[in-house]
């Protein structure tokens, strides 16, 4: 048996495969990137028009390559889609754009990635590194019956589009009470919750929030004692979010019950016609092309311990929320997860080169 020509791929090259590829040369593995996208800068250029980093230039660094520019700022959606270009450039491993996955097979104790032009890659090891943005989280909540628009906020823009508009936004996160926010200037706004929403001030004692995670040790807690301690959606705020929902400029009002023709029904039984619901339900992982390995869970989820998979060796992951700790899937901490993924991996090709050696 001849070795791989590539003894690890990775799947995504957004910020996660690409802290995956760093990771991976720093242990003498150099890989090969597979990324969907026309650019290796992952789902980034879609996020609507207005999205920021909550964490300072100065938090949102991946291993090696500062963010530049004042480390206070918090960047925009366009500055991060050009530090995740700028890095891809310095990292020195084959990125091969456009090109998707369609789904990786076991190989003995290797893989076969096949995509969709009709490629299949051996190789001894798989990061899956997809993220999720392609994979929206949609509730049922009775849209076939409605009439009017439903939209997930992966495909919301800007306000310009909901100009004089009746508009529900569903999510008390920070996508779902930014965009509600945002729109109040162009349309009629009601943000719908579950539960009040929770807010955490942006600013604490004069520092960012993410010096205060750094210092007490809160970034790098084990998903085990967050879950317990994050029992809902945390809004990072300066103060205007929280004075808008208190003043009534941004209603807020319990989950509606169902849509029904051209309304939402509300938890009170009344019926509020509506043209536009935008639902920021967050995202599972995107992995449909792991499915031949029966490394994921019946509704999706992958089966792993801390990023490495619980059912197939030389199969990892990055970006996953949660994964290791409260910052896995942020630019700040998804390089310290891949770090730990990687020497796994380097151990698992060599015992295995050798092997086929």
């Amino acid at each position: 048996m001849r070795p791989d020509p590539h003894p690890v791929i990775v799947i995504g090259a957004g910020q996660s495969g690409l802290a995956a590829a760093h990771a991976l040369r720093s242990v003498g593995l150099p890989p090969l990137v597979l990324e969907a996208g026309e650019r290796p800068t992952g789902s980034w250029s879609r996020y609507y028009d207005s999205l920021h980093l909550f964490s300072p230039a100065g938090y949102s660094n991946l291993p090696g390559l500062p963010f530049g520019g004042d480390p206070d700022r918090y960047p925009g959606r366009d500055e991060v889609v050009q530090y995740l270009a700028r890095f891809a450039e310095h990292l020195d491993v084959e990125i091969r754009t456009r090109t998707t996955v369609r789904s990786v097979e076991p190989d003995g104790d290797g893989f076969l990635v096949h995509t969709t032009a009709g490629d299949t890659l051996p190789t001894s090891a798989v990061v899956a590194a997809s993220g999720s943005f392609s994979r929206p989280f949609v509730p049922e909540l009775g849209q076939d019956g409605f009439s009017g628009q439903v939209l997930h906020s992966a495909d919301y823009r800007n306000p310009s589009a909901h100009t004089g508009a009746r508009v529900v936004v569903v999510g008390g996160g920070n996508s779902g009470v930014q965009i509600a926010d945002e729109l109040t200037a162009a349309s009629d706004v009601t943000l719908a919750t579950r539960a009040p929403v929770t807010f955490t001030r942006q600013r604490i004692g004069g520092r960012d929030l993410h010096h205060w995670l750094k210092r007490t040790g809160f970034d790098l807690a084990p998903p085990a004692v967050l879950r317990r301690l994050l029992r809902a959606p945390l809004v990072i705020d300066t103060g205007a979010y929280r004075e808008a929902v208190s003043s009534g400029r941004l209603e807020r009002r319990p989950m509606f019950t169902r849509l029904d023709g051209d309304a939402v029904v509300w938890s009170d039984g009344s019926r509020e016609h509506v043209d536009t619901v935008i639902l920021a339900t967050g995202y599972r992982p995107a992995l449909e092309y792991l499915h031949p390995l029966g490394a994921l869970t019946g509704s999706g989820a992958p089966l792993h311990s801390g990023g490495t998979s619980t059912t197939r060796p030389g199969l990892v992951y990055t970006g996953l929320e949660l994964q290791r700790t409260f910052s896995s899937n942020t630019l700040r901490g998804v390089g310290r997860d891949a770090g730990h993924v990687a020497r796994a991996l380097a151990t698992h090709v060599r015992r295995r080169s050798t092997v086929v050696g």
